[in-house]
């Protein structure tokens, strides 16, 4: 679990690094730039995930796909907490960092009991 939380807390860096490049040099609107560096964290997560976090071997697009699905629940919570608190005013960089906590337990909860499950026969 050490680990789990240690990629989520350097994704979270990464996140916000695109967050503020998308936004502010590529002009992005917020709403775009949140959908766009999630999508790219949750492609590179899935790697950090599935190799060093779980330790497993040879992942599947069935595997990514599942993880999409988990993540698009933990996403949706995230995505318009970071906005509902920026249209309220708050900075959205501070904002994206608020909605983390959100949606960090759904995701913690869909990784250990559904995509990296050990099943019978795994490592």
């Amino acid at each position: 679990m050490a680990r789990w939380f240690t990629a989520g807390l350097v994704f979270m860096g990464i996140n916000t690094v695109i967050l503020y490049a998308l936004v502010e040099w590529a002009r992005l609107t917020v709403p775009v730039a949140t959908l766009v560096a999630a999508e790219a964290c949750t492609l590179l997560r899935f790697f950090v995930n599935h190799y060093w976090v779980f330790g497993r071997r040879n992942p599947t697009l069935r595997d990514l796909g599942g993880y999409h699905v988990a993540n698009a629940g933990a996403f949706a919570m995230w995505w318009g907490v970071a906005n509902v608190l920026t249209y309220l005013g708050m900075h959205y960089l501070l904002a994206s960092v608020a909605a983390v906590g959100v949606s960090t337990l759904f995701s913690l909860w869909t990784n250990f009991t559904w995509i990296w499950k050990t099943r019978r026969g795994d490592p």
